[in-house]
């Protein structure tokens, strides 16, 4: 399937409404213009890509409302070439758009038949993140530290292991609570090893669960 013209336009169109929505990183939203979400979602819902809305993908999981990839990466504040740590793949659309971000994407899924679909997506679009089959809650201890640390899904609690991978200066971004909604942090490393917590507004995510899927 193409990117055509048509797509394009919708996909302005998209841009345009999060931005009356609130989101306000320039950068961000010129990365989600370049990302083809339709490539992304499954074959019945094609002709709702570019709606604001969250919809079904593979093993009972959810590509994000695109207000909520623009959310999470307007507060996730990426610089150029950093590090950045993606736990849930899903997809693959939220990892195409930090990589357009212009950030180092290691990204890991414990769903193994989403991590194939997902790796064989990017790959065929020219995307070139570090893939990961595994436990979130584990991260990815061998390239640590992570500049940057993205949840897309919800934790009951914020996991040890990925702050301990969180480098000194770093943020993490991750929505916390339970099946029935969980609140966005915002989790800063400072300097002197403390960690600093704000709450940024409720939302609804798959839950993070741990150990691997086959």
């Amino acid at each position: 399937m193409k990117d055509s013209y048509r797509h394009k336009g919708l996909r302005q169109k998209l841009i345009d409404s999060l931005r009356e929505k609130g989101i306000r990183d320039e950068n961000v939203l010129d990365a989600m213009n370049r990302v083809p979400r339709h490539l992304f979602m499954d074959s019945g819902f094609l002709n709702h890509s570019y709606t604001d809305k969250a919809f079904p993908i593979a093993s009972g999981q959810t590509i994000s409302q695109p207000y909520t990839v623009a959310f999470q990466t307007e507060l996730l504040e990426t610089e150029k070439h950093q590090k950045v740590l993606e736990v849930g793949t899903g997809s693959g659309y939220q990892t195409a758009v930090l990589l357009e971000m212009g950030v180092r994407v290691f990204t890991i899924e414990r769903i193994r038949e989403l991590y194939l679909q997902a790796r064989d997506q990017l790959q065929s679009m020219g995307y070139k993140p570090g893939f990961y089959y595994g436990d979130g809650y584990e991260g990815l201890p061998a390239f640590a530290p992570f500049d940057r640390i993205l949840v897309t899904a919800g934790a009951g609690k914020v996991p040890e292991k990925l702050l301990e991978q969180l480098a000194v200066g770093g943020r993490m971004v991750i929505p916390v609570g339970d099946r029935f909604g969980q609140k966005m942090l915002l989790i800063e490393k400072e300097k002197d090893g403390k960690v600093k917590k704000s709450e940024h507004g409720h939302f609804s995510f798959v839950p993070l669960v741990q150990g691997k899927s086959k």
